[in-house]
């Protein structure tokens, strides 16, 4: 395929999806904390999200099946596949409903950031919209317009991040070093949230079920393609958030807890159209995400609950997680219970979708010469250990048993 003919598709709802408030703020504390540290950690999730993004793409083209349909229907007992289909809905709707309240409270904040710190009519109005906004783009839109709208808050994202990144003008010398895998002390943590925070469950059954609507299996070079251009803009941009903040931040001493504190930093240092452009970018971000989250869960409530020519499963889905995230974000509610059962869900989502996709790879009768070799299945366990452990960090924090 010629690459100058390139054209931005459904991976770029992958990108819109993982870079949220939450990432902003994970890159943001991970400049600040530890420099340029830890861009390693980025790099390996940005390749590690590529890999497992492209088993879904090519899953969901040869089989022509949704990710949530192809693994329920290789499961043979009703009971284990009723289990299956819980596991799925609770990770995805009560995780996708507490990180909705999240986005909706992001993109407020970066409004605020842009406006100098605060909103003269407050942040329920720009929710209340936001909300609307989704509802509508998910309930009534056709999906080629939802992802086009999504591939230009991707772009404009990018390009706010991008810009504010060079008009900090980091140390060239130093942001290499940071690509050298190295913890510093303390930074173990910081390092496996970073990956956590771009390797996302839902995006797999996301990025499976847009690639049909646009694609079939003689494509599949194509989709991959934007797989992984798609996902490398989105690595891209978490990097320079990353790095952004380690340039103006770190080792100021300057108490920083999320990324509008760093936009309120920056100020004074680089002038207002720093602070602007930041705060445009966690505005793009948040309402990216507040899209993504219940799409994603639409399509999973659809391919679970099938219902021939009916979409009202995957609206019901989506409307779920609009609501109760906007609720959570209205009241002020840090919805810390739905997090703590989200972290544990996706705890055991995370490893438990590895291994189907993985399987799934290497299904000679759905996949025939399109099925897994034995690189691909080195670079799927060297990924499936690291879900494990992944998997197992959520669950031990979401449990206190890590702090």
């Amino acid at each position: 395929m010629n690459l100058f003919r390139y054209r931005p598709g459904p991976g770029m709802m992958v990108s819109a999806a993982f870079i949220g408030p939450g990432t902003v703020t994970a890159c943001t504390l991970a400049g600040a904390n530890f420099g340029f540290a830890l861009l390693w950690a980025l790099l390996f999730a940005t390749l590690t999200t590529v890999v497992l993004q492209s088993f879904a793409v090519r899953i969901a083209l040869v089989t022509r099946l949704g990710l949530a349909e192809a693994m329920l229907a290789t499961i043979t007992s009703p009971l284990f596949r009723a289990l299956a289909a819980l596991l799925l809905i609770s990770a995805l709707v009560l995780g996708n409903a507490a990180y909705e309240a999240g986005n909706m409270s992001g993109a407020a904040l970066g409004l605020e950031a842009v406006n100098g710190g605060s909103l003269a009519f407050g942040t329920a109005p720009v929710i209340i919209t936001i909300a609307l906004f989704a509802s509508a783009m998910l309930v009534f839109s056709k999906p080629k317009w939802i992802e086009n709208i999504l591939i230009l808050l991707v772009l404009l994202m990018s390009a706010a991040f991008l810009l504010t990144f060079i008009l900090i003008r980091p140390d060239l010398g130093a942001l290499l070093k940071g690509f050298v895998p190295r913890i510093p002390d303390g930074g173990l943590m910081t390092a496996i949230a970073l990956i956590g925070t771009t390797i996302v469950p839902y995006n797999l059954f996301l990025h499976a079920a847009s690639v049909r609507e646009r694609w079939d299996a003689e494509q599949l070079p194509e989709a991959q393609l934007d797989n992984s251009i798609s996902i490398g803009i989105g690595g891209l941009v978490s990097m320079t958030i990353l790095a952004t903040a380690a340039a103006s931040l770190f080792g100021s001493g300057k108490a920083i807890e999320n990324a509008v504190d760093m936009a309120q930093q920056l100020t004074p240092l680089f002038g207002s159209l720093a602070t602007v452009t930041l705060g445009a970018g966690l505005f793009a971000a948040g309402l990216t995400s507040a899209i993504t989250a219940p799409l994603a869960t639409g399509y999973i409530v659809q391919e679970i609950f099938k219902t021939s020519g009916s979409r009202r499963p995957f609206q019901i889905g989506a409307l779920i997680v609009i609501a109760t995230g906007t609720f959570a974000s209205l009241i002020g509610y840090r919805p810390v219970e739905l997090i703590f059962i989200a972290q544990i869900a996706n705890g055991l989502l995370l490893p438990i979708v590895a291994i189907f996709l993985i399987r799934l790879a290497n299904n000679k009768q759905l996949l025939g010469q399109h099925a897994n070799g034995l690189g691909a299945n080195i670079l799927g366990g060297i990924i499936l250990l690291v879900t494990c452990a992944l998997g197992f960090r959520l669950i031990a924090r979401a449990l206190g048993f890590w702090p």
